[in-house]
């Protein structure tokens, strides 16, 4: 009796041990798949840990990242909350928790949690930082100035503190000590957006129109992608009477911000001063469908139908200002006119009636027309005026975009990576889009592997560049395809079908960014295939995948290099002529800074496959990164030849550069 208690409690000790097991792999594959930016996928690792141990933090951490940089706010504040009732003792969760707040205009909420956090660290600036911008959001100002005083007392270096009290300052209409804190902050750092743009707003109140542009075009070059920006520069430059380059501004804010309703709006009225009365009818034609009831921009795009000949839908939107407006005497006098050109003299006698009775009032007709005076001439958002129909219209407050102090910036995706080496070669279940028109990824081995093996999904060759993640379902669908290999894997009895199944299994963790798995599953493979090539190739990009993983975790990951190194070479001392190998060991190269060696891989790739784009594209970024800007201008120019549209911007950026 005694044997047998201890042997079950040796067997629930293991079963434990494997549970435990189960759940760090699970949230350590969950945070490889955050490092790699593929946040759904990360999720659904997080999710299964949960399930398991839901009262572990972390993942309820991880996952409140993940849903962040997915722009779930809610979710990622809930989850947030769960992970901070579990351990309120990590500050980095109340900031999370805090940004998450912020984007979500919970001032109040997020002030509590940067509060907190500077209990528990009082040494980041970052979190005094983000609670003053907060206090100042919730019109706090006495508190936002204490903190914004504490941070200069104790970093003085810290240049946005200077430009928040500036704007507190500007807040509270006193601008002589705006300028004070402004001209304090540029001292600091003459590179700081965030003054420069509180120095435009001061010169836009005084329609110094120059000075407002010199100041926004600085922060526009500081910060390319604030759109409040392109926006504001284009109301200044229409009162320089340079509407082609207040369009340029407009077009360059839509594309940042397809929704912006300012830009859309006074995009409208500029398109109508220079002429461009059908397009103009389209971004008002958006402002409406944004703001069904914005009587301003139905009149506006009445006037426009009404001037190019749409009677009928110049009508309809007259109506709809009338039925608002019943005393709209224009309106009625334009909308009687459209009436008489289309032959319903009925109507037009009834609203040329109403008109009569109000014993022909002094504004009938008194709207003035859009000329260039008249388009310097601004109304707030809020206010509905109709004699301001074509006025440009700015916001009620200045609105500065704030970057809050956080490692929690915004969606990573939004981070400027033209720079960055395009990924190596690897096999994967999901054939991603590489842009490339007319060129396939090609390997003999991998298309006999697939004719002969019969796996159970086909493998294909991608170099994901485009960064495509999985979504729902294919995470589902890979989960799914490991669970059925592993139960082949466990089953199967012949040695030459069990390695199939596991160089499948391998590249199913791959895709679900488990690199750990894959490579324990590959290194059982090869022990049976010891002369597959694909096995070392695939085994040589997981290992470099999870080395910049393990990288970014402060571990010292050379000897694990030279393993994927290693790799590398006896795949092409197997294959000699495959050119996607060479490229994946010039990336490795690369990214150890190896430059010269790198630039030979890509080259002799090239030689081999002189329409491997991607091979032309990584040796110009090498080329860059040792000042030789004629070499990578040329590389560029062929890898764009070749269809990789992306290198000419690239290349652009280079000629700037240099």
């Amino acid at each position: 009796m005694k044997h047998i208690i201890v042997l079950l409690i040796a067997l629930l000790s293991v079963g434990k041990a494997n549970a435990q097991y189960n759940v760090d792999r699970l949230v350590t594959s969950g945070e490889v798949a955050l490092h790699y930016e593929d946040y759904v996928l990360s999720i659904q690792y997080f999710n299964k840990a949960l399930a398991l141990k839901p009262y572990l933090w972390l993942p309820w951490y991880y996952r409140s990242v993940a849903k962040f940089y997915l722009d779930d706010f809610v979710g990622a504040e809930n989850d947030a909350s769960k992970a901070i009732d579990l351990n309120p003792y990590i500050e980095q969760i109340f900031d999370l928790r805090g940004i998450s707040r912020i984007r979500q205009d919970k001032f109040d909420d997020a002030i509590r949690d940067y509060t907190k956090a500077i209990s528990l660290n009082s040494t980041l600036s970052s979190f005094w930082l983000n609670r003053a911008i907060c206090r100042m959001k919730a019109n706090d100002y006495d508190q936002a100035l204490l903190d914004a005083d504490t941070i200069i007392k104790r970093w003085s270096d810290v240049a946005p503190a200077y430009s928040l009290k500036a704007e507190i300052y500007l807040n509270k209409k006193d601008t002589a000590q705006a300028d004070v804190w402004l001209s304090k902050s540029l001292d600091v750092d003459p590179y700081n957006a965030d003054a420069w743009q509180t120095r435009a707003y001061i010169t836009l109140n005084r329609k110094q129109w120059r000075e407002a542009d010199s100041c926004l075009s600085k922060v526009i070059h500081f910060k390319p992608k604030m759109v409040n920006s392109y926006v504001n520069r284009a109301l200044v430059r229409i009162n320089t009477n340079n509407l082609r380059g207040a369009m340029a501004d407009y077009d360059m804010a839509i594309d940042l911000d397809p929704n912006n309703f300012l830009a859309h709006y006074n995009r409208g009225l500029l398109r109508v001063q220079l002429g461009d009365d059908n397009r103009a009818i389209e971004d008002f034609d958006f402002v409406i469908r944004m703001e069904p009831q914005n009587f301003m921009a139905i009149y506006n795009r009445a006037l426009l139908h009404d001037k190019i000949g749409n009677l009928k839908q110049a009508i309809r939107d007259y109506s709809t200002v009338i039925d608002q407006f019943p005393n709209f005497w224009s309106g009625l006098n334009q909308r009687a006119y459209c009436y008489r050109r289309l032959g319903m003299n009925g109507k037009a006698e009834l609203d040329e009636f109403r008109i009569f009775k109000a014993q022909m009032d002094k504004r009938v007709s008194g709207q003035r027309r859009w000329s260039r005076s008249k388009l310097k001439e601004m109304r707030k958002r809020s206010e509905i005026n109709l004699d301001k129909y074509n006025d440009i219209v700015v916001e009620d407050q200045p609105q500065i975009e704030h970057e809050y102090n956080s490692q929690y910036r915004g969606a990573i995706q939004n981070r400027n990576v033209e720079m960055a080496l395009l990924p190596m070669y690897q096999l994967s279940y999901f054939e991603a889009s590489n842009g490339v028109h007319g060129y396939q990824a090609f390997d003999s081995e991998l298309d006999i592997f697939n004719s002969k093996q019969n796996p159970i999904r086909k493998l294909s060759l991608t170099c994901n560049y485009q960064h495509e993640k999985l979504d729902g379902v294919q995470s589902k669908q890979i989960f799914q395809l490991i669970d059925v290999l592993s139960a082949g894997i466990s089953e199967e009895k012949d040695k030459d079908v069990r390695a199939s199944l596991l160089l499948q299994r391998a590249v199913a963790y791959a895709d679900a960014q488990n690199f750990a798995d894959a490579i324990a599953d590959l290194d059982d493979y090869l022990a049976i295939d010891t002369t597959s090539t694909i096995g070392r190739w695939e085994r040589g990009v997981c290992q470099t995948m999870l080395n910049s993983f393990d990288a970014s975790k402060g571990q010292n990951v050379n000897l694990k290099v030279a393993q994927a190194e290693g790799d590398f070479a006896e795949a092409i001392k197997m294959s000699p002529r495959n050119a996607y190998l060479y490229f994946n060991r010039g990336n490795l190269f690369a990214s150890q800074k190896n430059y010269e060696r790198a630039i030979a891989d890509y080259t002799h790739s090239i030689e081999l496959d002189p329409r491997l784009a991607e091979a032309y594209f990584n040796r110009a970024i090498v080329y860059g990164e040792t000042g030789r800007v004629e070499q990578a201008q040329k590389d560029l120019s062929k890898a764009g030849e070749l269809g990789l549209y992306n290198a000419y911007s690239l290349s652009k950026q280079l000629s700037k550069g240099k």
